[in-house]
């Protein structure tokens, strides 16, 4: 509980009963965790957690809008939330529909194109799908 605590003191959230124990499921380790809010909220059931479905995702949204997740969307329906908030390439892995970090040293982008006009590039997404064989 105590690194989720600091973890949400660093980005200035209000320690909320479930915003405790959401982050002490995704931070309490020190592990990087890629999570749908499917699957964080089944983990905090068998933690013993009572909070919704909604609530999950609605914390899950406010861990992304102060900096502390990133959203990674996957098929355009399917969100994946990442707790390592620098920049890195993922595997998405078709037949077990993981998403797990790439080597990031070995991912080379030669340039982007210019952003439009009133517009800045904010993050890059590379997602690199793969399947076992």
């Amino acid at each position: 509980m105590i690194r989720g605590s600091a973890w949400l003191s660093r980005a200035g959230l209000r320690p909320t009963r479930q915003r405790l124990s959401l982050a002490a499921l995704l931070v309490g380790d020190g592990q990087d965790r890629h999570v749908t809010a499917e699957s964080l909220f089944v983990l905090a059931e068998q933690a013993g957690e009572k909070v919704s479905l909604a609530t999950v995702y609605n914390t899950l949204r406010a861990f992304c809008d102060v900096g502390l997740m990133n959203e990674v969307v996957v098929d355009g329906s399917k969100s994946y939330f990442d707790t390592r908030t620098d920049d890195h390439p993922h595997f998405y892995w078709e037949d077990s529909a993981e998403l797990t970090d790439a080597p990031k040293d070995q991912l080379h982008i030669s340039g982007l194109p210019d952003a439009p006009e009133g517009a800045e590039i904010t993050r890059v997404d590379v997602v690199i799908r793969v399947r076992r064989v």
